[in-house]
């Protein structure tokens, strides 16, 4: 029977494997600030079982939907199939699989509720990778992944109130900061992740500040 720590590091192999080279900044660099991210949550956090948050980080990301044509069941379906290998306990697996199902941010007006400790400290990880100067850099890389403009001001930001509409946004880049990453400092859970959040945060918002006055010509 393969131990937690020998089952980590074949799980992070695989993951790796799978995404390394991805251009549009949900490759396994991402994957791995997550994971390191994750870990130091919850070393601060009270009561979280570290294998669990462990794996539902490395594994959050390896069929999202934004790449599956909005289906949302491919990469809880796949994290199964890799765990099953894994010869996990079935209650492990599904707890692994509802993080990974319920971990995406799905509009404005929508909540994403984890149901346990192990969930909030890998979509606080998630979400704080989404933001600061390495969100910037990664939504611009997805702007340009998808062929969007950078920014029309003649196209407002929307607060999405479903996921279906969330997901089927073709905005400027611009707007996703107002769709969704400046809402994300508020929806931190646990107490760690609030306090790195706000820097990012506050990083997020002196960008926008400069760009609007060099897109002026100031």
């Amino acid at each position: 029977m393969p131990t937690n720590e020998t089952i980590i590091h074949e799980t992070a192999a695989y993951v790796k494997q799978l995404l390394s080279g991805e251009g549009s900044g949900h490759d396994w660099w991402h994957i791995f600030r997550v994971w390191k991210n994750a870990q130091s949550i919850a070393r601060e956090e009270q009561g979280a079982n570290l294998f669990i948050v462990e794996l539902a980080a490395l594994l959050h990301d390896i069929g999202d939907h934004k790449f599956h044509n909005g289906d949302e069941t491919v990469g809880p379906r796949m994290a199964r199939e890799w765990l099953e290998k894994c010869t996990l306990p079935a209650s492990d697996i599904q707890h692994v699989c509802t993080i990974i199902q319920e971990l995406s941010f799905k509009g404005a007006g929508t909540s994403s509720a984890m149901q346990s400790i192990e969930g909030r400290i890998v979509q606080d990880a998630d979400r704080l990778d989404a933001i600061g100067a390495i969100g910037i850099a990664r939504t611009f890389a997805y702007g340009g992944h998808k062929n969007r403009e950078l920014y029309n001001p003649e196209v407002k930001p929307v607060l999405h109130d479903s996921f279906e509409a969330y997901k089927s946004s073709t905005a400027p880049t611009i707007n996703h900061f107002y769709e969704k990453l400046l809402l994300l400092k508020d929806r931190m859970h646990t107490n760690t992740a609030k306090k790195m959040a706000q820097q990012r945060h506050e990083y997020m918002e002196n960008f926008l500040e400069q760009f609007y006055k060099e897109w002026e010509g100031k």
